[in-house]
C-alpha cells in the first residue's frame, strides 16, 4: 500500500509518495496545471497511481489560522471535486497551515538558492503534508 501526498496550487501540484510500509514520505515530481483551461494533470496522477499502487491520496487543504477556508481553500476543495470524478482512489484532507512556510525555511537552511527553491518547494510541501499524515496514522 503507498500513500501519495499532493500540494495543489495555482499553477502546479507537488507530488510526494511514502514509502511501502507507510513510514517516510518522498518527493517525487511537480505537475503543471492550468486551472484556466481545465488541465488538472488527472491523467498524470493517474499513471502514478498505476506505477505506484497507490491507494490513498492525501491532499493539503491550505486554511486560515481562524481555521475557515479561503479563495485557495475553495480551489483544492473544487480540485478535490473534479478528482473524484477522474480516479477512485480514497481521498484524505490534510490540514496545510504552514508547511510551505516549514518547506522554505527547510530550504533556506539548507542553503538551497531562491531559484532552485521556487522550482521544487511544491514537492517539499507535498512531502510535509504526507510525512504529517503518517507520523499521526
Amino acid at each position: 500500500m503507498r500513500i501519495m501526498g499532493l500540494d495543489v496550487g495555482s499553477k502546479t501540484v507537488g507530488v510526494a509518495i511514502s514509502d511501502p510500509l507507510g513510514f517516510t514520505a518522498q518527493g517525487l515530481e511537480i505537475i503543471q496545471i492550468n486551472e484556466d483551461q481545465e488541465k488538472f494533470g488527472f491523467e498524470r496522477l493517474g499513471e502514478l497511481v498505476a506505477e505506484y499502487k497507490v491507494d490513498k491520496f492525501i491532499i493539503g487543504l491550505p486554511k486560515n489560522m481562524n481555521n475557515t477556508v479561503g479563495p485557495q481553500g475553495e480551489k483544492v476543495l473544487l480540485f478535490v471535486k473534479k478528482m473524484k470524478k477522474e480516479l477512485d482512489v480514497e481521498i484524505v484532507l490534510e490540514d496545510e497551515r504552514l508547511t510551505t512556510v516549514s518547506a522554505e525555511k527547510m530550504l533556506i537552511s539548507g542553503n538551497v538558492r531562491r531559484e532552485k527553491r521556487k522550482e521544487i518547494i511544491d514537492k517539499v510541501a507535498a512531502v510535509y503534508i504526507l510525512q504529517t499524515y503518517l507520523d499521526r496514522n
